[in-house]
């Protein structure tokens, strides 16, 4: 999706870090009521996976998918999902393209995704 007139800015990636992008206008939409309503705590998440999108130091926040949920296919590749939480109820699931240095953000919303029900 590209920026129109009146988006937000999103500052490049610099150094090691991952370029955090759109799968689908779901997920930024999903994303701006997340920002509505936890904007810290969306923008520690935004920081986090950016500089570290693979870190173990707090599963309970972020960690890979489990079982099938652990790899989707998007644009052509197997790649490895994960998820962060944001708030109690609030998800970012995102997909690692290491190759490109991206994180495709499948969903971001204020509840669980529907494939975890």
């Amino acid at each position: 999706m590209s920026p129109k007139r009146g988006d937000r800015a999103a500052p490049p990636p610099t150094g090691a870090e991952y370029d955090l992008r759109f799968a689908n206008s779901e997920a930024a939409e999903g994303w701006e009521q997340l920002g509505r309503q936890a904007a810290g705590d969306l923008r520690r998440a935004f920081e986090r996976i950016r500089a570290e999108p693979r870190a173990f130091d707090n599963p309970a926040r972020q960690h890979r998918l489990k079982g099938s949920l652990g790899t989707a296919a998007f644009k052509g590749q197997a790649l490895e999902r994960r998820q962060y939480e944001v708030t109690g109820g609030g998800r970012i699931w995102y997909l690692l393209d290491d190759a490109n240095r991206t994180a495709w953000i499948t969903y971001a919303g204020t509840g669980h995704p529907k494939g975890t029900d």
